[in-house]
């Protein structure tokens, strides 16, 4: 079986038969599908937020764990304050964009640009923490596993990455159920620690025994208690501040809702943060009773929560499952934005044009192979560890809540509708507390990771902005006038070939193509293939001004492959045209010469593909002319 072939039956077992593009309206999700797969980022944050604000206070013995309620009451209100401005910024853009385009809109594009980088950054280290929580969650409850934690989690990311390959439809189907579960069995347990706390029946642990439990987490830290002041207790909000993660996820999401889409993206995030709020406050209160610890790479805290409210049976069994379940599930949060965000950079021309692509399934899989390599490469780096990952976590998404904020404030002043003061006081006051929040993040976390993010964040604006200058460079080189009629050079007195061009654009590069084809071509003709989108009759009128003499067919590609539609029509071509053995047909492909190889990566290759499959199918004749940029 050819190489392409078996390629593309491998494709069709793992995520299914292609999706035409008119079924992408279908492609939405209804409001209980949007909150389980658009809000799993940041209800499961509470299966790690209060754990790591009582792994920080700990560091100051058993007297500091008292200042858990208070740290997370902050918390939730910070919580509340980011969710009413982003309820604002949904109805300002219906189309979704998130912080990037508000930020891009109305600040500038060096601020968008900066959003768009802490955007990126966050959503890869949302993959890599929730996967790494979540397979933490199972060596709690299977210690045997630990050792194996890395190749697990690499497992999972490759399994989340295949589900969303799938596409909307069938990931929300598959991946609703783990939301609701978790949703369920931890209101379960508050309900049930509530039961016991009020009768009195709910197990605690006394100071004795706390302080031996945070023994190696002290001897960790060189043996000494730690202060409880200012920086602990900065540490122990930043580190509690995982639970905002997520909430700007629906923002960036909208256009993925059913009409109407801002009103149900506003009803979704409600809902959502009230269970966020209600879990995380409910999760830290009974940590607080109860006196558990937790220790990096011990038992999670939730699961301690759980064996004592539970007891070791089925609950507990299903907690842990429910827990696994939605960690792995807040990654496909980032695999719904993330490549969502890369195609409003691609289409910007700040990444490869590739990312703004609709994939086999209606998804963007450039931007969803992206994502899962750039997590994967995150958790072999850090071991797996939640507690080494937890630091560079969250600055970026601050640093984007700020900007977007910021962005809206400026929106209103623009446009000064009715009741525009009250709007922008709403989202400056969330700009001001996001930034306070942001800088106290960074300085807790500095040493400990952060400036790692600092230093990422103006590397990925310079690679952006050097992506940008080569398509730049790229438009200036194949400008043409879009009026003229251009020359051609006589077809050939005697001989020449029936041959076929592919022309995806009019321009320099392709129109040396076409050059060439004409003066080696007995029966000539052009062929587009329109892909989908709305730029097609625009490229026939502008072929009919200016190349008239050469006959153009616009194959339709309802899947959206280019290979499928040529290769069909070549092979038609040659039965017509090829009257015996010792005649030739020929395909010409136009191809970029880049001065620089990774340059080919901001380029479409379809035409190695493409030429493969020519020649698997028996096209002896095909050719490339080179447009050297």
């Amino acid at each position: 079986m050819p190489i392409v072939s078996r390629l593309d039956t491998l494709r069709r077992v793992l995520i299914g038969s292609p999706l035409p593009t008119s079924a992408h309206h279908e492609e939405r999700f209804t409001n209980a599908e949007a909150l389980a797969i658009l809000s799993s980022d940041a209800l499961s944050s509470v299966a790690y937020a209060t754990q790591e604000i009582v792994l920080v206070l700990g560091m100051a013995g058993s007297a500091a764990l008292g200042l858990t309620v208070p740290i997370t009451g902050l918390i939730i209100g910070l919580m509340l304050i980011v969710a009413t401005s982003y309820r604002q910024t949904i109805k300002a853009y219906p189309l979704g964009g998130g912080s990037y385009r508000v930020s891009q809109d109305n600040l500038g594009k060096i601020p968008g640009l900066v959003a768009g980088a802490s955007l990126s950054i966050d959503y890869v280290l949302t993959v890599a923490v929730s996967v790494a929580a979540g397979i933490a969650a199972l060596t709690s409850y299977f210690p045997g596993l630990d050792p194996y934690r890395v190749p697990l989690c690499l497992v999972a990311v490759l399994l989340v990455m295949v589900t969303n390959l799938r596409g909307v439809s069938s990931s929300a189907k598959l991946l609703s159920f783990p939301t609701y579960l978790f949703l369920g069995v931890v209101m379960m347990m508050l309900v049930a620690g509530a039961v016991k706390f009020l009768g009195g029946t709910l197990p605690t642990i006394d100071a004795e025994q706390q302080t031996r439990l945070l023994a190696p987490t002290l001897e960790a830290e060189g043996g000494k208690l730690m202060a409880i002041g200012p920086v602990l207790l900065m540490r122990a909000f930043s580190s509690g501040c995982a639970a905002l993660t997520g909430i700007e996820a629906i923002s960036d999401s909208v256009a993925a809702f059913r009409p109407v889409e801002w009103r149900n993206a506003r009803k979704v995030l409600t809902v959502m943060v009230l269970l966020l709020a209600t879990m995380f406050g409910g999760i830290s209160a009974l940590a607080h009773h109860t006196g558990i610890v937790y220790a990096e790479h011990g038992p999670t805290l939730l699961y301690q929560l759980g064996e004592v409210i539970f007891g070791n049976g089925v609950l507990l069994a299903v907690l842990q499952l429910a827990t696994l379940l939605i960690l792995l599930l807040a990654a496909n949060t980032a695999y719904a934005d993330f490549p969502r965000l890369a195609a409003f950079l691609a289409q910007d021309g700040f990444l490869p044009r590739q990312l703004a692509s609709l994939g086999d399934r209606l998804v963007f899989s450039n931007g969803i192979f992206a994502l899962s390599g750039c997590a994967a490469l995150l958790l072999v780096i850090f071991n797996a560890s939640v507690t080494r990952l937890i630091p560079l976590y969250a600055v970026g998404v601050f640093i984007s809540f700020t900007l977007s904020q910021a962005g809206m404030v400026v929106h209103w002043w623009k446009q000064q509708g009715r009741g525009w003061q009250g709007k922008a006081v709403v989202n400056g006051v969330g700009a001001a507390i996001t930034a306070l929040v942001g800088l106290v993040l960074l300085y807790s976390k500095f040493s400990y990771g952060a400036w790692l993010v600092l230093v990422a964040i103006p590397l990925l604006i310079a690679l952006f902005l050097r992506i940008r200058n080569h398509y730049d460079y790229v438009a200036r080189r194949l400008r043409m006038s879009g009026d003229k009629l251009l020359k051609l050079p006589a077809p050939p007195v005697d001989g020449g070939m029936p041959t076929v061009v592919l022309v995806g654009q009019l321009h320099r590069g392709s129109f040396e193509a076409v050059r060439f084809a004409r003066s080696v071509a007995s029966d000539l003709v052009a062929v587009h293939v329109d892909l989908g989108g709305d730029r097609t009759q625009a490229f026939i009128e502008q072929w009919e001004r200016q190349v008239p003499d050469v006959r153009l067919v616009v194959l339709q590609s309802p899947y959206r492959s280019l290979v499928d539609p040529v290769v069909d029509f070549v092979k038609q071509f040659e039965l017509e045209h090829r009257k015996d053995r010792n005649r030739f047909c020929m395909v010409v492909l136009p191809v970029f010469v880049t001065q620089h190889r990774w340059e080919n990566l901001l380029h479409n290759q379809s035409t190695i593909l493409l030429r493969q499959a020519l020649r698997e199918q028996g096209t002896r004749v095909v050719t490339t002319v080179g447009f050297y940029l």
